[in-house]
């Protein structure tokens, strides 16, 4: 090689790859993210111990007044019927906090609250609940717990541990069972803790509701060897999907005893949105073909009626056409999910606008007019949703890429600004003013300061295959869950990376196990990759 192309070779590595010939820039990458990980740190237990001082055990913590709130009988109440009148809280934030302690390494803490919980949490109690919210943050923390609190490499004293979180989640799930008794085999939204269906309980439920019970009461059966939880929420769920329109679209809104649907218009955002999420989840996780068929078809019609540009719309499931030109919060998940799917264009470019729309604001409201380019004039809350730092974390992980840490400081620096009181961290109310509101909710520790440490230190993740629920609890893909296991779920970290060009996250080529790869070509077809991804 002459000296020439010598040169010109390194002066190309230089730029693509600064911090080969700089260690001082590496440095400070690391330093950067140790910095950032200690704050995150140090959000979480300022919430955490607000919670357990002046909340506990109730369900949540009220950051202005210090005082609590019994949600668990309110999630997704919005009328706020049929509350309980000796309801004392079930401890749902601090269920909610199991899987974060372990993460960020406090395994004294963590040991100690699974203890209260063996010897005090009770679900006979006179309360009518949300199937879906009970599900993935109570079924969803407790299952998740237990298979933490069984980890060898979790440092759970010997001998303090017998399986009680399991008995729980298996009284629980049990407890979730008449909910599943109707003609379609669809589950009502709506349970009583205690006395099962109430009298003409609201057949109406969403897509989500119905759709997305299959990680957490899958895992219970599979942890109990009783099929009834993961056989009842697999047959809603096949239910759910024979309801498709010809486009492979589905509504947001039905009726689960005639099996009809109430809202024919649909996106990826409220009401739907983990429905496609526990597809290809259930897929990775459970390893039957029929989650990645339903995945894929689902996908691609996502991906041509739903999709402009880098936004995402609403449709009519029947005919296609768009119906709302929104963004809702909720739609920030989609390209953690897509960089799962191995779709990273896609991914990259949907996240850079909503990082574009948190940035106008401080932080995202529930609801912008795409058409307008202005924030919904009643839905202007944030209650600090963790879904742009849930994408931010998968897109980090996928492409290595610092800008990602930049997005996630951001995330971090306006959280503390805008939404950090002295009785812990209150929701907003009104983007556009900052007004706060006194409501500190359990995802917030469950997800937001989870996926945000992660964000910055993911040490936890070295050795270990989790998926991670739609509440962020994480559960391991294990080969004894799978009916057939292909050779590609077996190795052992989550993402591989592979780079292609040394350009920004889309140009990158992210693996992840089973290292489905997919490619978008004009958000109307996917490529398959070379890990042998079955026809749908």
């Amino acid at each position: 090689m002459s000296i020439c192309r010598f040169l010109k070779w390194v002066m190309l590595l230089l730029v693509i790859f600064p911090s080969l010939f700089d260690p001082s820039l590496s440095h400070f990458d690391s330093a950067k993210k140790k910095q950032m990980r200690e704050k995150v740190r140090k959000m979480f237990y300022h919430a955490y111990e607000n919670y357990m001082t002046h909340a506990f055990p109730h369900d949540e913590l009220k950051p202005l007044t210090r005082s609590f709130t019994d949600s668990l009988c309110e999630l997704g109440n919005l009328k706020l019927e049929h509350l309980p009148q000796n309801y004392n809280g079930t401890a749902l934030t601090l269920i909610e906090s199991l899987s974060s302690l372990v993460i960020l390494g406090n395994y004294t803490e963590f040991e100690r609250a699974v203890l209260w919980l063996s010897e005090n949490l009770s679900f006979d109690v006179d309360a009518r609940v949300n199937l879906f919210e009970g599900n993935i943050r109570v079924l969803g923390g407790l299952v998740s717990a237990h298979i933490l609190a069984t980890d060898s490499m979790n440092r759970l004293i010997q001998g303090s541990y017998k399986n009680q979180l399991l008995d729980l989640a298996k009284d629980l799930g049990q407890r979730f069972l008449p909910a599943f008794d109707t003609p379609t085999g669809l589950p009502y939204a709506w349970i009583n803790l205690k006395y099962g269906l109430m009298k003409n309980e609201t057949t109406e439920t969403s897509t989500s509701g119905c759709g997305s019970l299959i990680l957490e009461m899958g895992a219970l059966s599979r942890l109990t060897g009783d099929p009834k939880y993961e056989s009842a929420s697999l047959r809603a769920l096949r239910k759910l999907w024979s309801m498709r329109s010809s486009l492979n679209l589905l509504g947001t809104t039905l009726d689960v005893e005639t099996g009809e649907w109430i809202e024919h218009s649909s996106g990826i955002g409220a009401g739907v949105d983990s429905f496609y999420e526990y597809l290809f989840k259930a897929h990775i996780l459970f390893g039957k073909e029929d989650f990645w068929r339903m995945f894929h078809s689902a996908y691609l019609a996502v991906q041509k009626y739903f999709r402009h540009g880098p936004w995402y719309h609403e449709a009519d499931m029947r005919t296609g056409k768009a119906t709302y030109w929104q963004l809702t919060s909720l739609q920030a998940f989609w390209p953690g999910l897509q960089v799962l799917v191995g779709d990273i264009e896609a991914a990259n470019s949907s996240h850079r606008e909503f990082v574009h729309v948190w940035k106008k604001f401080g932080v995202l409201p529930e609801r912008y007019l795409l058409d307008h380019q202005m924030v919904h004039p009643t839905e202007k809350y944030y209650p600090l949703r963790p879904e742009l730092a849930e994408s931010t974390f998968y897109l980090y992980q996928a492409t290595k890429d610092p800008w990602y840490i930049e997005v996630g400081e951001a995330i971090v620096d306006s959280l503390n600004l805008y939404t950090k009181v002295e009785g812990g961290f209150a929701s907003i109310r009104d983007v556009t003013t900052m007004q706060t509101e006194d409501h500190q909710h359990s995802f917030f520790l469950a997800e937001t300061c989870k996926y945000l440490y992660l964000l910055f230190d993911d040490s936890f993740l070295v050795d270990r295959n989790y998926i991670f629920t739609t509440e962020g609890h994480p559960l391991p893909v294990l080969s004894a869950w799978h009916e057939r296991l292909p050779e590609i779920y077996i190795p052992s970290n989550r993402t591989c990376v592979k780079k292609e060009k040394p350009k920004r996250a889309s140009a990158m080529s992210l693996q992840v196990c089973p290292a489905l790869s997919l490619n978008s070509r004009h958000g109307e077809q996917l490529v398959e990759s070379a890990c042998h991804i079955p026809d749908a």
